[in-house]
């Protein structure tokens, strides 16, 4: 990619922002869902890499203010990788297994913003809390 001009740096800089800002905190502080991606090696072997690119693609392309994207280690699913657990506040934790960019954009139309779940890629509706 070719810059040609400082107002295609600037923004770069703003996207590349968002990006981290998106990663780090979740844009907006008040119902934050949280969406946690398995990013061990594992995980990295079996495509998480391209997993959390298809999320964050996703999350701003639907302008997503409310969803933080959080890499994590592994979550102890390898043979489901990759992973993405769905932390919504006041509900119990989903986890996702083999999250290819189909399932990513699933999860995100049907779970985030629809609150459905995708049924047929749910490893654990709920964890126990010991």
């Amino acid at each position: 990619m070719k810059i040609k001009s400082l107002d295609e740096l600037i923004k770069l800089r703003e996207d590349s922002i968002k990006k981290v800002n998106l990663r780090e905190t979740g844009e907006d502080a008040g119902d934050t869902i949280e969406l946690m991606v398995g990013m061990a090696t594992c995980g990295i072997a079996a495509g998480a890499r391209e997993t959390l690119q298809a999320l964050m693609e996703i999350i701003q392309e639907k302008g997503l203010t409310n969803v933080k994207l959080v890499q994590v280690g592994c979550l102890g699913f390898c043979h489901s990788e990759p992973t993405v657990q769905v932390n919504v506040p006041d509900q119990e934790p989903t986890l996702y297994g083999n999250v290819d960019k189909d399932v990513a954009k699933r999860i995100i139309e049907e779970h985030v913003m629809n609150g459905k779940m995708v049924d047929n890629h749910i490893l654990i509706k709920s964890f126990d809390k010991a």
